[in-house]
């Protein structure tokens, strides 16, 4: 008789159950809402990138640099020197008063928009609103302008004083007068006709610092038609052995801006 085991024999192992799979309304609501959350904030963030890149504040900064120009090279034309060379006649100029307090130009002169602070030269003066624009105007540094670019010129223009002159830094009044004198002289053969003459209308110092600055009427023919125009010229003391130079030069086709003149020497600084 075939004897019975004393212990049944184990039960095979039962198949584990696989979980089920998880579709999209499987996930968390709340994590839903915060990937949502997310993409909506990325998406937020990428669109004002694209749609403001390339706007420009209306009202910019009180302080700010505008168009920075290359220098001139050291080929530049014989006509951006301030002393004639050997192949120029030099310019003859009446003599230049010891002191002439600037005239009040009449008109009403435009908005200042803010301080441009040429960091090239190392002052400042103001920015002044439309219809003067921030525009490249080699040899200058920094330079606002009406119009296109064309002689006789409508410009406002900072630069180190140009050409090789003076070789020892300035100490007196006299120096700083001797050195306006040259820069106005620069300007007739740079930003006027050929033939353009000059007659002094102020001769002061600066406001604030070391320097001088020169107002003259110009005359000057274009197209057969005798014209003027009202222009300035400023140096600057800036710790260097040249000064800073600032240029205005407005013809009488822009003569509602010749106020505009007087803001700038009353306002022209060293940084």
């Amino acid at each position: 008789m075939r004897q019975q085991p004393l212990y049944p024999p184990p039960s095979p192992p039962l198949p584990v159950p696989r979980p089920p799979r998880r579709g999209i309304g499987d996930i968390p609501i709340k994590v839903v809402y915060l990937l949502g959350a997310i993409l909506v904030t990325v998406l937020a963030v990428f669109l004002i990138f694209v749609v403001f890149s390339g706007d420009v504040p209306t009202n910019k900064a009180s302080v700010e640099r505008v168009a920075p120009v290359a220098p001139v090279p050291s080929s530049a034309a014989p006509s951006a020197s301030a002393v004639p060379t050997a192949t120029e006649s030099p310019i003859a100029l009446p003599p230049v008063p010891k002191s002439k307090a600037y005239p009040t130009l009449a008109g009403t002169a435009s908005v200042v928009t803010g301080i441009i602070s040429d960091r090239n030269t190392g002052i400042t003066y103001p920015r002044l609103a439309a219809p003067w624009k921030a525009k490249s105007f080699p040899p200058f540094s920094v330079a606002q302008r009406i119009g296109k670019v064309a002689v006789p010129h409508t410009v406002i223009a900072s630069a180190m004083f140009p050409g090789d002159s003076p070789t020892t830094k300035p100490s007196k009044d006299a120096d700083y007068r001797e050195l306006a004198t040259q820069g106005a002289r620069w300007s007739l053969r740079t930003q006027y006709p050929a033939g353009a003459t000059l007659a002094w209308t102020a001769s002061q110092k600066i406001p604030v610092g070391k320097g001088w600055t020169l107002g003259y009427q110009v005359t000057y023919t274009l197209n057969g038609k005798q014209q003027v125009a009202q222009a300035m010229v400023t140096v600057v003391e800036v710790g260097k052995t040249k000064p800073a130079m600032l240029l205005a030069s407005i013809p009488e086709t822009n003569k509602k801006r010749w106020p505009d003149i007087n803001t700038l020497v009353q306002r022209v600084r060293p940084l």
